[in-house]
């Protein structure tokens, strides 16, 4: 007996139960289909993570203040340690930064006419706009001018120009109250979205930094120095060079532990993807599960199958089948039924995916792995939970097979 011969013929025995062979059917697809959604879910989701961190900006580094511990005693207020002298320091020794930018900023209400919004201003140095990839949709940037003269212009994200100007209306050229303090508005920011960790990077009021921070903050600290390296093979070099020129600037010994932080969007992204790759290995063995059940539901009824056709499996052997024949044709039936279910369980895996970000707006990613792996665990299932059944099958006695009623 060939194999096209076989498979017609597996064919025609499992659709004589049509019924029961999709029920032994139900958990492969199930299973292939959960695990094609899960790692589409989990892959969508860390592609979605990997845009937003990097709309932070290219190659950027971020250097946050941390209070100053020395033999165990906390030092500094607040953990205020960085000032604008550590941006002059780097500015001139560190050959592997290109920008950089201290930023300062307060939460204050913003006015404009009987429209109000609470948001955040932030002081910055013109740098700010190339390592964070910020533009004005309309309007312009500030300049280093509006530094040195302490100008009160500002730049207004999407967010914020919503809720100001609900009626549509182009904001720049009007201006706007800062808490008790005019600000007239000069640009519109381009749209950044939610960041990685989920805050509004729209909802964001931009000035220079002079002008906050003598206007406003009035103080000699800064809350963060956000940096960029000259390409992505200098960003090591950079923090190396930035961590030398603030413990220069802030007369650290050798023993002092640093009282600030530098961090990489690649540090902060091999550690998200971290959590992501491990939250979708999860869900993929939880709906691996199913596969697992589904395997077992065709060792079922492989066994159902061979009990019910005894007598027509010891007629074969009667009439010159040969053991290998009887064992070969029920692996084939086993394999069929994996197989067929496997298909069914892709599509259906496709389907699901293109309706879940359809309707619930996530953003999955089907990748080909996924699915050429799905149809290799469902031929190794339906080889593994047949052989079983189809040995048994092949090992009958003629005789006996054909008296069993």
């Amino acid at each position: 007996m060939n194999i096209i011969n076989l498979f017609i013929t597996a064919f025609r025995a499992l659709r004589k139960n049509g019924l029961r062979t999709f029920l032994t059917m139900l958990g492969i697809i199930i299973g292939v289909a959960a695990v094609i959604i899960m790692q589409a879910i989990g892959k969508g989701s860390e592609e979605d993570i990997t845009a937003r961190i990097n709309s932070l900006g290219s190659n950027m580094i971020i250097i946050a203040p941390n209070p100053k511990i020395v033999n165990g005693v906390r030092m500094g207020q607040g953990g205020q340690t960085l000032q604008y002298k550590d941006v002059l320091m780097i500015k001139r020794y560190s050959s592997a930064t290109k920008y950089i930018s201290p930023l300062v900023g307060v939460s204050r209400q913003i006015k404009y006419g009987a429209n109000n919004w609470s948001t955040r201003i932030s002081g910055v140095l013109p740098e700010y706009f190339s390592i964070r990839e910020i533009s004005a949709v309309e309007g312009s940037l500030f300049t280093d001018e509006d530094l040195r003269k302490i100008n009160k212009v500002c730049m207004i994200g999407k967010t914020v120009r919503t809720n100001l100007f609900p009626d549509g209306s182009n904001p720049v050229g009007k201006t706007i109250r800062v808490g008790a303090i005019p600000f007239k508005i000069i640009g519109v920011l381009n749209e950044k979205g939610q960041s990685g960790v989920g805050t509004d990077q729209d909802d964001v009021i931009l000035a220079p930094y002079t002008s906050v921070q003598d206007r406003m903050v009035q103080s000699i600290y800064v809350n963060v120095i956000f940096a960029s390296a000259a390409d992505a093979q200098s960003i090591k070099k950079a923090v190396s060079e930035i961590k030398y020129c603030i413990r220069t600037s802030h007369h650290l010994s050798p023993s002092d532990q640093d009282d600030f932080t530098v961090n990489t969007l690649s540090d902060i992204m091999a550690t998200i993807q971290g959590v992501s790759k491990i939250l979708t290995i999860l869900l993929a063995s939880v709906a691996g599960i199913s596969l697992l059940v589904g395997g077992i539901g065709i060792m079922n009824i492989m066994f159902v199958s061979v009990t019910e056709r005894t007598r027509e499996i010891g007629t074969r052997l009667a009439i010159g089948a040969t053991s290998s024949d009887v064992m070969l044709q029920l692996l084939i039936e086993a394999l069929v039924i994996s197989l067929v279910a496997g298909v069914i369980g892709i599509f259906s895996g496709l389907l699901i995916t293109d309706l879940i970000t359809y309707f619930a707006g996530w953003r999955t990613s089907v990748t080909a792995s996924s699915i050429i792996i799905s149809f290799a665990v469902c031929t190794v299932i339906g080889i593994f939970f047949g052989w079983y059944p189809a040995r048994k099958a092949a090992n009958l006695s003629p005789i006996e097979a054909l008296r069993y009623e």
